[in-house]
Order: structure tokens, then C-alpha cells, then sequence
């Protein structure tokens, strides 16, 4: 789930490499990520996990009302994995996607709840217009000097703010080699992700009051779908298609030596930060 990228941000799911010498700057690089997932639509839609009903609990619960009958804006909504969820537990939602794949393939997806192209930077609401603003897999793109103001505009007197992450429970022996597989091949530091995730990198200024939320859960997928669903990040479709197939076969053979029946148990901690503005 996308917004627009901003390259003095960290926080998020799907962290990124330092370019080595004599490549594009952090900023292209951030631009081609964010806009990476639009080719790649109908895979995020089929193989990224969804999240699990005990997060919306605890969102009715920090928010002190139901989500039937709150009006939500989803901003990144991408193919709309949250947003059907929202919609479900009874919220009349919009969603907000700057992607012109993700916004097409959400269409496709959810025919019946409407999808507006914008950017969290510069939502296209109204003021004063919702009760809960929410980021599922997305305030990590955007500039929070520009989106924490543009949420506070559009939220009603007593609404609230919802940032959430699955991020990979490295404390399973199989999720934290597999991370280090992939921290080595790409550069980077995936432990970094849960590290970033805080009321500090989500909002600098210190205008908002997190409360923090953490909500363990798991899914059995099988091999392959769980290689689609790692695919899908962006700093695998950035790499190019042979690079990242060559990748993604290696790590195939290795998990199958590890699950041989070829199913993997993902495991998640979602990761929830609310602020609720005063009524």
C-alpha cells in the first residue's frame, strides 16, 4: 500500500538500501520504489497478507467507539487489503491511492467502495470530513511534516489517527535467517523496520499523543505464495526481473529443504500507533 515517498522518512515495512556508489540518489531511488508497485498490482492483491481482526479491535478500543458507522479514510489504500476490512467490520469508507495500477486493481477488487487518486500529503478531503484517518502499510511514504497537518485538517473533533505494519516476527528461527538472506543480498537491515516504528518517526514534531498497540498473528501459506507475497516489496521489483528471479529461486530451495511438505507458517506483530485529536 503506497502514498507518495518522502526521503526523510524511515519508517516502514519495506526498508531501504543505501545506493552503492555512483547510482541515483536516496530520493530517485525512493520515487521508483514507491511507484514500483503499480506494475505490480495483481500480485500484491493475490499474495500479501491481509491483517488480523484482534488490530481492529484494539483500534474500536483506543478509539473508545465502533468502527460500524465511523467514517474512515484509508490513504494508501493500494489494492484495498485494509480497506476491505474497514468496510467489513461496518465503517463507511474512502479510499485515498496516488497508483494508477494500485487504484485500478482496488476497482477491480472493490467495485463498490469508492477509490479517490491522491496523496497523503495533500489529501483530496474535505475539512473536517472523517472520523478516523488510517495507513495500513503506507505512512511510511509520505513527509510527516506535510501528512500529519493534512490529518489533523480532515478528522472531526475527537477523531484519530492509525498508523499500522505487519512486521516479521524475527524472533521465529526460520523468518530471522530468511531476513538475513535478504538483508545480505540487498543491503539492508530488515531488523531496522521495527526499530522505526515509533512515535519519534512518525511524527518528528511531536504534535501527536501515540499510543502504541502490538498484536501477534500468523497465517500457513504455502511456498510459493509466500515468494510472491516478499516479491511484491518494493525493493524487489526494483532490481530488475533476473536479479530478483534469480533471488527468489534460491530462496525457494531453501525453504523447501526447510519445509519440506511446502507450506510455511508466516508469522507477523502488527504494529499500531494511535492518536486521537481532542473533541
Amino acid at each position: 500500500m503506497t502514498t507518495s515517498p518522502s526521503a526523510t522518512h524511515p519508517t516502514g515495512a519495506d526498508p531501504t538500501p543505501e545506493p552503492p556508489a555512483g547510482q541515483p540518489t536516496a530520493e530517485p531511488v525512493r520515487t521508483a520504489r514507491a511507484h514500483s508497485f503499480n506494475a505490480a498490482a495483481a500480485q500484491y492483491a493475490a499474495n500479501r497478507p491481509s491483517y488480523p481482526l484482534a488490530l481492529f479491535d484494539a483500534i474500536e478500543d483506543l478509539t473508545g467507539r465502533p468502527l460500524t458507522g465511523t467514517r474512515v479514510a484509508d490513504i494508501g489504500a493500494g489494492t484495498g487489503i485494509a480497506t476491505a476490512l474497514l468496510h467489513a467490520r461496518g465503517a463507511d469508507v474512502v479510499a485515498v491511492e496516488p497508483g494508477a495500477g494500485m487504484a485500478a486493481q482496488f476497482r477491480r477488487g472493490l467495485p463498490g467502495i469508492p477509490v479517490i487518486r491522491g496523496i497523503g500529503d495533500d489529501l483530496p478531503l474535505t475539512d473536517a470530513s472523517v472520523d478516523l484517518v488510517t495507513y495500513a502499510q503506507a505512512w511510511h511514504w509520505t513527509d510527516p511534516a506535510r501528512a500529519v497537518p493534512e490529518a489533523l485538517r480532515v478528522l472531526r473533533p475527537g477523531g484519530a489517527l492509525a498508523l499500522w505494519w505487519n512486521t516479521d516476527a524475527l524472533d521465529v528461527p526460520w523468518i530471522a535467517e530468511a531476513a538475513a538472506r535478504t538483508g545480505r543480498h540487498f543491503g539492508i537491515d530488515i531488523s531496522a523496520e521495527k526499530r522505526n516504528v515509533d512515535y519519534r518517526t512518525a511524527d518528528p514534531s511531536g504534535t501527536l499523543d501515540f499510543t502504541r498497540r502490538t498484536v501477534r498473528w500468523s497465517l500457513r501459506v504455502p511456498v510459493d505464495t509466500h515468494l510472491a507475497n516478499i516479491g511484491s516489496h518494493s525493493v524487489f521489483l526494483v532490481q530488475g526481473a533476473e536479479h530478483t528471479a534469480s533471488f527468489l529461486a534460491e530462496e525457494r530451495e531453501n525453504l523447501l529443504r526447510a519445509f519440506p511438505d511446502g507450506f510455511v507458517e508466516e508469522v507477523y506483530e502488527v504494529v499500531l500507533l494511535l492518536a486521537k485529536t481532542p473533541a
